[in-house]
């Protein structure tokens, strides 16, 4: 598993709460990695990405996946404060809204409890900034965005109550808490 996938894996092992919501869940890559007594609902807009997700938790048994479903992180079915922890990892740079992503899932998290991204966001400066610039022509024709900002997802409030880490590989990705 991925350094940063890792890392905000762990981080959500460490926090109090059983109830936990992937978001882009995918093929499953994160699940067995989660503690048995956490309960992990996992949403993803691919059905195919879904289904082997299924024969993941199926063939090893996943006790603590209680669901896997098609929906829009944007826009999803679940009731208010549904979740102890949200975990967004690689998704707020490729939603058509990161502000709706946003709002959605903070609508989901419970009082007292936390969001957890992993996501790449553009440098401020240094070589990382000369070399995001550099290279974005070729990044975006791979679908990614090497200049999305970390305010595109966070308003400054949030700024300034969450903390941030970066993760390997060579601190390109950074894992973000904010406790709600």
């Amino acid at each position: 598993m991925a350094p940063a996938r890792r890392a905000a894996v762990d981080r959500v092992n460490r926090l109090p709460g059983r109830d936990v919501l992937e978001v882009g869940v995918g093929t499953g890559l994160a699940l067995c990695h989660y503690r048995p007594e956490k309960r992990i609902t996992g949403i993803d807009l691919s059905v195919e990405m879904l289904d082997l997700a299924r024969r993941r938790v199926a063939r090893l048994a996943l006790a603590q996946v209680v669901a896997l479903r098609e929906m829009d992180a944007e826009r999803t079915t679940f009731a208010d404060a549904s979740f102890d922890i949200v975990a967004a990892m690689f998704v707020a740079s490729v939603v058509a809204s990161p502000e709706a992503l946003m709002a959605e899932l903070r609508r989901l998290v419970r009082p007292g409890g936390s969001m957890i991204f992993v996501n790449h966001f553009a440098a401020e400066r240094g070589l990382r900034w000369w070399a995001e610039r550099a290279l974005a022509p070729a990044a975006r024709a791979l679908g990614w965005h090497p200049n999305f900002r970390i305010e595109s997802l966070l308003p400054p409030h949030d700024l300034c109550h969450c903390s941030r880490t970066t993760v390997p590989p060579l601190g390109l990705f950074t894992l973000v808490q904010l406790d709600i």
